[in-house]
């Protein structure tokens, strides 16, 4: 089933505008949506996911008219948002099986079944007698994982789902999300470039609540192909050099010096290096783009 999204603009009473006519399609699989923190990413997601109106536009899912036929949609919805909120004295078991009970999975055997699965695939059945309000953060986003998926859904959305998480528990979410997003739509919302690039197959970059390029990770890297020029330079010389050339990015050498990262058709000057591009140069690429032209 594609999701598909025309003309969707919706403007807040504070007058910001959080989504700006944009217009989107997204088919099975990983689906990475990439932007800095207020970019527009969650107002988007909680529009796709019902929770929110929408000023003009349509979405729609297969053939549900996304914002006409809000309970269609909620049926097929599996959704992870930002914060998932404070949990009861209640074990992961106990929580998903009232979980399974909302979402109208009446029978016991029934629900001992989904519970069980959700359970082993989000690695959490050894410890499914704790209380979730004792989990790490990996495992709480874990637990979110498996109550979304209790529905069946053939469409997920998680909002910024590895944040705060640290590399082991990155890592072990990034690997059930891989594993449940074979079969479904899944929307990845997030400002790590490094989860867009280690999990999805397309891609979008969003910044001020319009989409600036939809792409794949592999196509994007290949676009800038002999593009990216590297050097090492001292900390006083940054703001020189960001004057004369395209920097795309900076990070420190353990001497305290720079190595900066210029975007250019051919080698800056003779002491650059040629560098293999990478996802977060496509990204900067993409949001210093859009600052030129709203200048």
């Amino acid at each position: 089933m594609k999701l598909v999204i025309k003309d969707l603009t919706k403007t807040y009473k504070n007058g910001v505008k959080a989504i700006d006519n944009l217009s989107l399609e997204i088919g099975t699989g990983m689906f990475g949506l990439l932007g800095p923190n207020g970019a527009g990413k969650s107002s988007l997601m909680r529009t796709i996911a019902t929770l929110q109106s929408a000023d003009k536009g349509t979405i729609t899912f297969g053939d549900i008219n996304v914002l006409e036929d809000k309970m269609s949609l909620r049926k097929v919805l599996g959704y992870l948002p930002q914060s998932f909120g404070v949990y009861p004295k209640m074990s992961a078991e106990a929580l998903l099986h009232y979980f399974a009970t909302l979402k109208g999975i009446a029978s016991r055997n029934d629900r001992d079944k989904i519970v069980n699965e959700v359970l082993e695939i989000t690695n959490l059945y050894d410890v499914k007698n704790k209380n979730v309000s004792g989990y790490s953060g990996g495992m709480k986003q874990r637990f979110g994982i498996a109550q979304l998926l209790l529905n069946n859904p053939k469409l997920i959305i998680v909002d910024e789902p590895t944040a705060g998480l640290d590399p082991a528990e990155r890592n072990r979410f990034l690997n059930v999300l891989r594993e449940v997003g074979t079969n479904c739509t899944v929307i990845f919302s997030t400002h790590i470039v490094e989860d867009v690039k280690e999990l999805c197959n397309e891609m979008a970059i969003l910044n001020g609540g319009r989409i600036l390029k939809h792409t794949t990770p592999i196509e994007a890297t290949a676009e800038i192909e002999n593009q990216i020029w590297t050097k090492v330079i001292q900390r006083d010389e940054l703001e020189d050099v960001e004057a004369t050339y395209n920097v795309l990015s900076s990070n420190y050498n353990q001497d305290n010096t720079l190595n900066i990262r210029v975007h250019g058709l051919e080698i800056p000057a003779e002491d650059f290096i040629k560098a293999k591009p990478q996802l977060d140069d496509v990204y900067f690429m993409a949001l210093r783009q859009e600052e030129l032209i709203s200048i």
